[in-house]
């Protein structure tokens, strides 16, 4: 089974229920992928959901997911430090290190030069790239 982790940016686009993303979304629910979850990543989901919303539906967000069965809370130990630009999107990267994820789900630019990177390898797939994965 896929192992991901979902940037912050597709989190929020995937949730609209009229967002050509929603599939990523209901595919999380549906269970058919592993969603890595690590403590300082809950705690920006929570954050810029309750910017963008309110803080009841940023709790009962933050509650889903942690109640879900294909959701791996992953402790990081080590902090790689791959992206110099913004270095808070290193938690993302950190995450899927240590969770052996298969890909981080991302549009932020600033994860592009993990490609560039060899050792740890980080794939990183776009919104749509992710999309046409679950969909066909």
């Amino acid at each position: 089974m896929l192992i991901i982790v979902l940037d912050t940016n597709i989190l929020l686009v995937s949730i609209a229920t009229k967002s050509k993303y929603r599939p990523i979304f209901d595919a999380l629910i549906a269970g058919k992928y592993v969603l890595a979850l690590s403590n300082s990543i809950l705690s920006e989901y929570i954050e810029i959901l309750e910017q963008k919303t309110t803080s009841v539906i940023a709790s009962n967000i933050a509650e889903l997911l942690l109640n879900l069965k294909n959701m791996v809370k992953t402790d990081v130990y080590y902090r790689w430090n791959l992206i110099k630009q913004d270095t808070d999107d290193n938690k993302f990267v950190d995450c899927a290190i240590a969770a052996n994820a298969n890909f981080i789900v991302t549009n932020d630019k600033y994860f592009k030069g993990l490609k560039n990177i060899s050792f740890p390898k980080v794939k990183v797939i776009s919104a749509d790239e992710f999309l046409q994965k679950i969909t066909k």
